[in-house]
């Protein structure tokens, strides 16, 4: 008797992001191995990260002077007026389509551009390790010096400012990484006199010695990120009072790596730790070893970067994408983590970026953010990388669906895409842990969304997979529209057998919106081994 078609479903493909810490054996389905130039879709799908368009026309690094754009800041002014502001090439340059080089003071010489940039009572200030802090007044594209009163301890040539409680405060100075030092309320260029002031750390560390890195503010407080400890002081907005700003807490055994790493996600901070990115709210509620990082399924992937990274880490946190970017420019690799809601374990859901190389990234006002190429400028927009396509791969661990010691003969596989419209793909699969994948490519329904009666809705063929090489693309697919969304249903005959499966779906993304819905697998299910 001829055995009955099983249907074996992988819903929400990658739902749960990467995961290349556990045993692939038994593994949840909804983890991925590969999702690259992927984002988690807001309806829980994977799907294609957007592309990026040209903002600046110029911009593109000189040999020797810079790698690209290393620092880009939307400054709005109190009138309401935008101004963008940028580091490349020894300089600092304002503006968006064309990059105009700001006027800097008398003898002023940059060799480095990465800048820590903030906005200050409608004044733009810039600091970087070993240089004298600039100021763009009200937004002028004329820069000029930072009052700096206290040449002993080189203040405040820091390598940190953040802007807060009415004052800047500074940290990471040249010669002195264990003191934060803050100006006068409301005026940013004065760090000596008056209420302004200093806090030498030395005595208060929780590991005996450490060093500052970054500084934020989060729930009213003042976060000092030490590389292995944290600091907590409360009653910052009232630092003239002895007893109003005092230490509030302290956190041994986790800190922050890199400057430019944290970032504010609404009602938590995230960071690069040594141990991966961390949560601030989750490290306060434990307060215990061993901390759990947001980025354990791909922990020893990211600490692999962190060793190799020789270059400026750079990371943003976008409201309306609702994820963390975090960059690592030597291995050419950006992870995102979704922020939604965390998994059950607590980690994020995580994919990867390739393809480019982001050195900077920029908040804008309006929504979205810039990002700063060799080339100069773009905007993550669009499904196209400056006007070129891009591949979107995702590929599941080996699965065995409960059964792994039942052979399964698979015969055919039927994928619920939204979007797609045009794009080319090719599934994979392949038995028993082989990456010597069969494979077969397919495109998808070509017209607009509209145009239904240029779909062969009626004559869908279906081809048999080859294995290796390059396969004919000669499969036509269902497209069927609801509600102005593209939904594509292809078919495809498979072929061989195995006690697990390894599926993979890789996609040419070409200026449309692609995320898989689900994976159907019709097989026959063998004997026992």
């Amino acid at each position: 008797m001829t055995q009955r078609l099983q249907n074996l479903t992988i819903a929400s493909p990658a739902f749960f992001g990467l995961n290349t810490e556990e045993s692939p054996v038994g593994m949840n389905p909804s983890y991925a191995s590969i999702a690259d130039n992927c984002v988690i879709d807001k309806r829980g799908r994977i799907g294609a990260r957007k592309g990026h368009t040209v903002v600046s026309t110029n911009g593109a690094a000189v040999l020797g002077s810079s790698r690209g754009v290393e620092a880009v800041f939307e400054f709005t002014k109190f009138d309401g007026t935008v101004v963008v502001f940028s580091a490349l090439n020894n300089n600092i340059y304002y503006g968006t389509s064309t990059l105009v080089a700001c006027a800097l003071p008398s003898g002023y010489t940059i060799t480095a551009n990465n800048w820590k940039i903030v906005s200050f009572n409608n004044d733009v200030y810039f600091f970087q390790t070993g240089y004298h802090p600039l100021v763009s007044v009200a937004g002028s594209t004329t820069l000029v010096k930072v009052v700096n009163p206290d040449d002993s301890h080189n203040a405040p040539f820091g390598n940190e400012v953040l802007a807060a409680f009415g004052r800047l405060w500074v940290a990471d100075v040249s010669g002195n990484n264990y003191t934060v030092y803050w100006s006068q309320l409301l005026d940013g260029d004065s760090f000596s006199g008056g209420d302004s002031g200093s806090l030498d750390l030395t005595k208060v560390w929780p590991t005996g010695y450490d060093e500052i890195v970054s500084l934020a503010e989060h729930n009213g407080f003042l976060i000092i990120f030490g590389k292995r400890s944290i600091v907590i002081y409360k009653g910052a907005e009232a630092i003239t009072t002895a007893a109003a700003f005092s230490l509030h807490d302290t956190i041994e055994g986790v800190g922050c790596i890199e400057r430019d790493s944290v970032q504010a996600t609404g009602n938590d901070m995230l960071f690069l730790s040594s141990t991966g990115v961390v949560s601030l709210g989750r490290i306060i509620q434990e307060k215990s070893l061993p901390l759990r990082s947001v980025s354990k399924n791909v922990r020893t992937d990211l600490m692999d970067l962190i060793d190799l990274e020789v270059l400026p880490v750079k990371s943003t946190y976008s409201a309306s994408d609702a994820f963390y970017l975090i960059t690592f420019p030597t291995s050419n690799i950006t992870y995102c983590f979704d922020v939604r809601v965390p998994l059950e374990d607590g980690s994020f859901r995580a994919t990867t970026w390739s393809g480019f190389i982001p050195l900077c990234f920029g908040q804008l006002s309006a929504g979205g953010f810039y990002m700063g190429l060799s080339t100069g400028i773009v905007k993550y927009a669009g499904y196209l990388d400056i006007a070129a396509t891009y591949t979107m791969s995702y590929f599941s661990n080996p699965l065995d669906f409960g059964n792994p010691t039942i052979l399964k003969f698979l015969k055919k596989f039927n994928l619920t895409v939204i979007g797609g419209q045009a794009t080319r793909a090719v599934l994979n699969w392949g038995y028993d842990y082989t990456e010597n994948y069969s494979k077969q490519v397919f495109t998808f329904g070509v017209g607009a969304a509209t145009a239904q009666f240029n779909v062969t809705e009626f004559g869908t063929k279906e081809t048999t997979a080859v294995s290796g090489g390059s396969p004919p693309d000669v499969n036509y697919v269902e497209t069927e529209f609801s509600g102005g969304i593209t939904i594509n249903t292809p078919k495809v005959n498979t072929t061989g057998s195995g006690n697990v499966v390894t599926i993979g779906v890789i996609a040419i993304i070409n200026n449309t919106a692609f995320s898989i819905q689900k994976i159907d697998i019709l097989a026959k299910i063998g004997r026992l081994l």
